[in-house]
C-alpha cells in the first residue's frame, strides 16, 4: 500500500497587476496530484493557470511542515 507523502508548493501568480507569493502544503500519494491540488485550488479564485509560475516542488517531513491541520492529520 501506498504512503501517503507530504509537498510543499511555493510559486507566483499575477491579479490585478500584482503579484502574489504562495506556499502550499498538501498531502498526497504523487508529486502530480499535490500540484493538481494547489493549482485547483488557486483557480477556483479566479486566476487562469497560464498566470501561475510553480517554482519548487518539494517532498517534506512530518517535522518540517507548518500546517498544523497537516500535521494533525498526519499523525
Amino acid at each position: 500500500m501506498s504512503e501517503i507523502k507530504i509537498f510543499r508548493i511555493i510559486g507566483s501568480y499575477k491579479k490585478d497587476h500584482k503579484k502574489y507569493l504562495f506556499r502550499k502544503e498538501i498531502r498526497s500519494l504523487k508529486e502530480e496530484d499535490a500540484l493538481e491540488k494547489v493549482l485547483s485550488q488557486i483557480t477556483s479564485i479566479g486566476i487562469f493557470r497560464r498566470q501561475i509560475n510553480v517554482q519548487e516542488i518539494k517532498e517534506i517531513s512530518l517535522e518540517e511542515s507548518q500546517d498544523h491541520l497537516i500535521r494533525e492529520l498526519s499523525e
